[in-house]
């Protein structure tokens, strides 16, 4: 079972690395890839797909940036998010704003997997952790 594992892994990540064209994942090569698996069929397609899905989530995630803020966030302050993160991880960021009243005041702002936390719930909750 684990070799039938590491064979959908396998085959999603060569499968991947075909749907970017200069570096980026493109709509045309990933519509390319599901062609391809539509047409061969390979060997348990649906877990391969669920393996390439996760793979392109994470892929995109990576160039988004989603800012989570309690009060109103201004197209420029979007437009400085998005310029600075772009600087940071040295590849293209796009930002989109997403009103979370949680936060009190401040923003929280995730970039994939990394997350840059400057609102006043966040500075509570560490003071809580810290007392």
């Amino acid at each position: 079972m684990a070799s039938g594992k590491k064979q959908i892994q396998t085959l999603a990540r060569q499968l991947f690395k075909l749907s970017f064209d200069g570096g980026v994942l493109t709509a045309d090569r990933v519509a390319g890839v599901m062609a391809y698996v539509d047409k061969h069929r390979p060997a348990h397609a649906s877990a391969v797909l669920k393996a390439y899905h996760r793979l392109a989530v994470a892929e995109v995630a990576r160039g988004r940036a989603l800012v989570e803020h309690a009060g109103a966030v201004g197209d420029a302050t979007l437009a400085a998010i998005a310029v600075a993160m772009s600087n940071k991880y040295s590849r293209p960021i796009t930002a989109s704003a997403r009103p979370n009243p949680t936060l009190l005041a401040g923003l929280r702002i995730r970039v994939g997997d990394d997350l840059y936390e400057s609102s006043v719930a966040g500075q509570l909750a560490a003071l809580s952790v810290a007392v």
